[in-house]
């Protein structure tokens, strides 16, 4: 990762991939170079951009200022994503999961330089389809963009907060004998009834 110039000094920029092809003409081969890079400020904004050129330097900043146009804001809950996510792009597919503080992010390259320009402290991730950097780039990209929170979740169906909340297994605390003779007397069943 290396930091950008003095007046884009809160943006972390982070070269994903360099790539050279080659086009055949008359006299050789010709080389062009593209470039993915990702651009955060560590905070919940990121952005990717891909940048081609005949030469590196030129494609990596091309691809610096299309990412700096592409930031979007994303949602972090301590440190985490709020929810469990599949972003697809292409062949990609990457599975991205919250997990507890601690943890880390574990992710391979391409998914590890998105996760960490947006700031994204804990989160467990794996790629499901495709593993090239152009495509698990973009999935991660995507599946971050779609990313919500509980609580706009709930004003857009308005409903309150509490009924988007899983509901919560029986009481632990209660004896299980109690718990038996309950759910028995429930369903009417009684000893010898196997018939």
């Amino acid at each position: 990762m290396r930091r950008l110039g003095n007046h884009d000094s809160e943006f972390v920029e982070n070269v994903v991939a360099i790539n050279r092809c080659a086009k055949v003409v008359k006299g050789g081969r010709r080389f062009s170079f593209n470039a993915i890079v990702t651009l955060g400020d560590k905070k919940g904004r990121v952005g990717i951009g891909l940048g081609k050129a005949n030469e590196v330097a030129e494609s990596i900043r091309k691809a610096t200022e299309n990412a700096r146009r592409a930031m979007v804001e994303i949602p972090l809950v301590n440190g985490t994503i709020p929810h469990e996510i599949i972003g697809r792009f292409g062949a990609g597919r990457v599975l991205l999961k919250p997990a507890s503080p601690g943890t880390g992010v574990i992710a391979g390259g391409p998914v590890r330089a998105v996760l960490e320009a947006a700031g994204v402290q804990d989160v467990l991730t794996k790629c499901l389809g495709s593993t090239n950097p152009h495509n698990a780039v973009k999935a991660t990209f995507l599946a971050l963009t779609s990313l919500r929170r509980a609580e706009d979740v709930a004003r857009e169906r308005g409903v309150p907060l509490e009924s988007l909340r899983p509901r919560r297994p029986r009481d632990k605390d209660a004896p299980a004998e109690e718990v038996v003779a309950t759910v028995a007397a429930g369903t009417g069943a009684t000893e010898g009834s196997h018939g």
